[in-house]
């Protein structure tokens, strides 16, 4: 991974100018350059930019993304560097020096050992750690692969196993613990084996895709135009194949490679990267990049092809800027400048999953999802609620995008069908989340790094084994260094099964796309995939085509959305009432019938997903409903029990029964119901039935009411009986009641009253 300095002009997007785009790389990047510096070199395990000199190694944490983060450095011997990367554990440290020979580094000790090849015929093309159970290191040859093991008490490599067989290139990706071997003559030819957590597995031998060109040549495939990616916890290798201009998609199972389908690309120069599960398959020579949902059943890309555009800088012209600028600048400062504006620059090196490396200036780029502008771009309303609850790293965002959109469409009126249909995706969505526990992991949990790793060598389990830790693609190009390209690694492994072609949750759920599907006589029931777990993300109920949407931002205060607690995009029916049909409701309250249908089809999806529904969206569909005067329809959702009962809801049917005895006394049933005794007996007594009151306390044992109140209520019925009943009640029933001052007091105000009857 290095180069030279790109002549190209400077084609830039900056904020502020104008420019719209779906993807972006955050401005300032990292610096990686340091004093005679011999290239850098991307370690996709432990997620480091290396630099080496002379003399010691220099590296940076790729991820998480910081430009201000401090390189560390060791020590090395002089010599050429064809290849560097450390252990898991980082303890040692090893630099391929030639086509024969990799040098060891203890780091504690400092003691040097070399790993030569036994034969001269044969090349070293690679080498990368892993953490198979059997092996700790594995070298890729032109005659095959060595498997070595550590010995930590004789600090030497032990052979453990050889497979012989003839590589042109090779491809690792540390997620996936998937390495292709290319041969043959055109390239097309691949080996897979899998380094999963039973061992080494062997994949089945498949060939790829190449069109013919009109004359009698053989196109040969290059390392470059092959790119293995992870995509919701799948594995799949894209293929660009230039002569037919496209990008074919082969995913990986147990006992098969099914080619999955076709793009098409635009460039004669072709780069991918995952973010957030979102593939995005970069056309350099246009200086576009176009979008994929593979999970949706649609080969249509999400949006129309954008340029990559920077953020957060604020220049429109960096020449001009250079000129007005006040503060001095040393001549590196200004040359970074410049080269920072450079879009799809000859010198990019594309790290997957989600990193660009500008090898002559030494710049390391991290590439993000702009949500709100794909959201805005698209008017399939259902088809961007679907893709924003399935975005991971920017939850929150995505949420109060989420929020926004059903907000907006609830306004506009949108047609009653369209609304159902987006709140079908948002409940079914929340269910899932909570069914799998997505919805109360935490961030880091859900991180496409953290996926787990299946194994290939049980009929029942996916060789999913092989993506545990960051997406990562590796390559060794042949007219430079190695370039092994991956995301970030984690520390822990969680090894599970997976079979995602049964892993939908309801009936509604889509399968992943099948690109122009070939292979379709495979039995796929019994083919196990090697692919990532699947258990941070979330299918949603139907699978449409995203084509845009304009009125997708958020206007609501969100406030009470803490960035602590929201590691999912699923909405919660507490946050559907707060941030939605609330505000929704004080802003069209001369439409309650329109919102009385849109939340009545909520409780619907809400039952059938078998949602726990907060008290406050029903009690807002017994106020929409006594407003419109639907009390027959209220009757049968309290009846039907598609309103649950609470203590809320009883009482705004009693607040709502004001106009509609019925809807009153069906409170008044549902407050006994509850058991709330203390509230029912408050309510008799302010309606006046005070002496009911008494004998329905006296039967449930309700001592919490104050005997004031009923003496109060009789005395305000002037009617000295009553009163003198009251007041012999409390005196039989309640010991010592004779001794309170509500006793004499009362006493007075009945024989003031004129009666001869004895309390």
């Amino acid at each position: 991974m290095s180069g030279e300095g790109s002549s190209s002009q400077p084609s830039v997007g900056f904020r502020g100018s104008g420019s719209m785009s779906h993807v972006y790389i955050q401005h300032p990047p990292l610096r990686c350059r340091v004093p005679g510096s011999r290239g850098l070199f991307y370690d996709d395990a432990n997620r480091l930019i290396i630099s080496p000199t002379s003399d010691q190694v220099v590296s940076w944490k790729a991820s998480p993304s910081n430009p201000e983060v401090i390189p560390e450095s060791d020590s090395i011997a002089e010599g050429p560097v064809l290849l560097v990367r450390y252990s898991l554990d980082m303890k040692l440290l090893a630099i391929q020096r030639s086509n024969h020979e990799v040098q060891f580094w203890i780091k504690d000790t400092g003691y040097t050992f070399k790993q030569m090849c036994k034969s001269e015929s044969e090349t070293i093309l690679g080498f990368f750690w892993t953490d198979c159970p059997t092996c700790d290191v594995v070298f890729v040859k032109t005659s095959g692969l060595d498997f070595f093991s550590y010995d930590s008490e004789m600090r030497s490599l032990h052979l453990v196993e050889t497979k012989k067989l003839n590589v042109s290139w090779y491809i690792y990706t540390h997620e996936s613990r998937l390495v292709l071997l290319a041969s043959g003559m055109q390239c097309k030819s691949f080996t897979g084996y899998q380094l999963s957590s039973v061992g080494i597995i062997r994949l089945p031998k498949f060939e790829m895709a190449m069109a013919k060109p009109e004359a009698n040549n053989k196109p040969v495939l290059a390392a470059e135009d092959v790119h293995v990616v992870t995509v919701y916890g799948r594995i799949y290798c894209l293929q660009v194949d230039r002569v037919a201009m496209l990008l074919h998609s082969y995913r990986f199972y147990r006992d098969a490679v099914v080619q999955q389908g076709s793009l098409p690309v635009y460039s004669s120069k072709i780069a991918v990267s995952v973010v957030d599960n979102v593939l995005l398959v970069h056309q350099a020579d246009a200086k576009v990049v176009i979008l994929y949902d593979l999970f949706s059943d649609s080969r249509a890309p999400i949006s129309a092809p954008l340029p990559l555009l920077f953020r957060g800088v604020y220049r429109t012209n960096i020449s001009s800027s250079h000129s007005s600028s006040n503060r001095s600048e040393t001549s590196e400062e200004k040359d970074f400048t410049d080269t920072e504006a450079i879009i799809y620059g000859d010198d990019w090196t594309f790290l997957v999953p989600d990193l660009i490396c500008d090898v002559a200036n030494g710049l390391l780029w991290k590439i993000q999802l702009d949500l709100e502008a794909i959201s805005a771009s698209s008017s399939e309303v259902p088809s961007v609620l679907e893709f924003l609850q399935r975005r991971k790293l920017e939850a929150k965002k995505a949420k109060e995008l989420c929020l926004g959109i059903a907000r907006n469409i609830i306004l506009e009126r949108r047609p009653l069908y369209m609304v159902t249909r987006s709140i079908d995706v948002l409940v079914t969505s929340y269910s899932y989340a909570v069914k799998t526990g997505s919805y109360l992991k935490g961030v880091k949990d859900e991180k496409p790094s953290s996926s787990g790793v299946t194994s290939v060598n049980s009929p029942d389990t996916a060789a999913d084994e092989s993506a545990s830790r960051g997406d990562a693609s590796g390559k060794s190009v042949k007219h430079g260094p190695a370039v092994e390209v991956g995301d970030e690694s984690v520390s822990s492994h969680s090894y599970s099964t997976l079979d995602s072609d049964d892993n939908s949750f309801s009936d509604r759920q889509k399968k992943p796309v099948n690109l122009h599907s070939s292979g379709g006589d495979i039995d796929r029931e019994n083919l196990t995939r090697v692919e990532a777990s699947n258990e941070e993300f979330h299918p949603s109920a139907s699978q449409t085509r995203i084509t845009g949407h304009s009125n997708s931002t958020s206007n609501v205060n969100n406030s009470e959305l803490h960035d602590s607690q929201i590691n999912s995009a699923a909405i919660t029916s507490d946050e559907m009432y707060s941030f939605v049909f609330a505000p929704v409701e004080e802003e069209m309250a001369g439409d309650s019938f329109y919102l009385a249908s849109v939340i009545t089809e909520f409780l619907r999806s809400s039952n059938i997903e078998k949602v726990r529904v907060h008290p406050n969206n029903y009690v807002l569909t017994i106020r929409l409903l006594a407003r419109t005067e639907r009390y027959p329809e209220l009757g049968l959702f309290i009846t039907n029990k598609i309103i649950e009962p609470s203590k809320e809801v009883a009482f705004q049917l009693l607040e709502s029964g004001d106009q509609h005895l019925l809807t009153k006394k069906l409170g008044l049933d549902m407050l006994r119901q509850l058991s709330l005794h203390h509230d029912y007996v408050l309510l008799l007594v302010q309606n006046g039935y005070y002496l009911e009151a008494l004998r329905y306390a006296r039967k449930n044992k309700v001592y919490t009411v104050r005997p004031s109140l009923f003496l109060e209520a009789a005395y305000a019925s002037n009617d000295s009986q009553q009163l003198a009943a009251v007041l012999r009640f409390f005196s039989d029933f309640f010991p010592g009641f004779t001794n309170t001052p509500d006793h004499s007091s009362y006493c007075s105000v009945l024989a003031g009253m004129g009666s001869s009857i004895a309390a």
